[in-house]
Formats: structure tokens, sequence, C-alpha cells
């Protein structure tokens, strides 16, 4: 590891000035593990670029994926935990920055401005994560897709720099059924693909 070329602002606005002092930077290469179920945890990890997922093995044998993670904390429940309970594996190429986990609980603990900010951070997860149960809920893998792209992306874009097929993971659905869906929809005019991005045309309009 080494120190953070660039720190982004919410993190900035977020920390201490000792947790950014100590904080460090890591380089994401595609494919690699961050860390594995059951490890003891050391540090808590911001996605600052790039992607990352949180997953498990299913009954199945296929993986599960249980978050997703392009910019923001990996992993927040780890801070309360003696071990990981899945594998993060990286799926887009960037970088990430490190914080000692026990630093961070210190400063938790001695911080009171800095524990609200931290709630406040993780209200905004809650809200993501009930977002995400809401689209779980819709039948249809259009529908499901279109929600994703409304409630994450970015002035109807949302990024994909993974690919189509770790996306239908996501969405728990076949990655057939997917690529049939964003066909159907670009045919609609509803959607547009770009280079890592799909388009919500209506949103562009």
């Amino acid at each position: 590891m080494s120190a953070p070329t660039s720190i982004p602002d919410t993190l900035r606005k977020l920390l201490t000035p000792s947790l950014l002092t100590a904080s460090s930077g890591l380089e994401l290469h595609k494919g690699q593990t961050l860390f594995l179920q059951r490890q003891r945890p050391r540090y808590m990890h911001f996605a600052a670029d790039g992607e990352i997922v949180l997953e498990r093995t299913g009954l199945k044998g296929d993986p599960v994926v249980l978050q997703r993670v392009r910019q923001g904390f990996v992993a927040e429940a780890s801070l309360q935990s003696g071990s990981y309970h899945c594998d993060a594996v990286v799926t887009s190429p960037g970088w990430a920055i490190a914080l000692p986990i026990e630093l961070l609980k210190a400063e938790l603990a001695t911080d009171p401005d800095f524990a609200l900010r931290w709630i406040g951070m993780l209200n905004s997860e809650v809200r993501r994560l009930r977002s995400q149960c809401e689209r779980m809920s819709l039948k249809g893998v259009g529908e499901r897709l279109l929600h994703l792209i409304e409630t994450e992306g970015v002035n109807g874009r949302l990024r994909i720099e993974s690919g189509l097929k770790s996306l239908a993971t996501e969405l728990a659905v076949s990655h057939e059924a997917l690529y049939r869906s964003v066909a159907a929809l670009e045919r609609r005019g509803v959607l547009m693909r770009e280079s890592g991005c799909l388009i919500l045309l209506s949103a562009t309009a």
C-alpha cells in the first residue's frame, strides 16, 4: 500500500484528520481478491474508482452478489465483526483507500461529530439497500434493469465497466435474459449502450 494520490471529497468531508493521515492507497486489478470469507478484518476499504463486489457461493455453486460498490465503503458490517462473511472481488480496475480498522473504531468512540457523520453515511446505505429490495420484487428483467438505472445511475447513466454478465448476477437473472432485455429496450428506443455505460434515453431528452 502507498499514500493515496487523491481522496474523494465525500471521504475527505467524512473522515477525521487522524484517519486521513493514516489512510493508504491500493491499486485494484480486475479479478483481484481484496479479502476472503472468514479472514479477520484489518482495514476498512473505500472504493474510489473501479468496482468491487461482495459475493458468496450459492447452494448450486454459483457466486451470489451481496453488494456491488463503485464508489463507497466495502463491507461496512466488518467494523463490528471478527471475520468477513463473504469474499470481495475486483470486477473493474481502479483504486481504493484503506483505513486501519482499529483506528476507525477508536475515532468513532471518541469523536461524536465523526460518529454522527458515519451514521448519516450508513443511513444512505440503508436507503440504497431498500431500493435494491424493491428492485428484486419486480418480476420483469427489463423492469429491474430500468429501476437500477433510475435509482443508482447518474442522470440516467449507469456505469457497467464489469459488463452485462456481472450486471445480470446483481439483478438475479441469467445473462442471456439480460442480453435479450437490453436488445429489446434498445429497439424500443428506451435505452442505448455506450462503452461501459447504459443510458436511459428518456432521461437525456
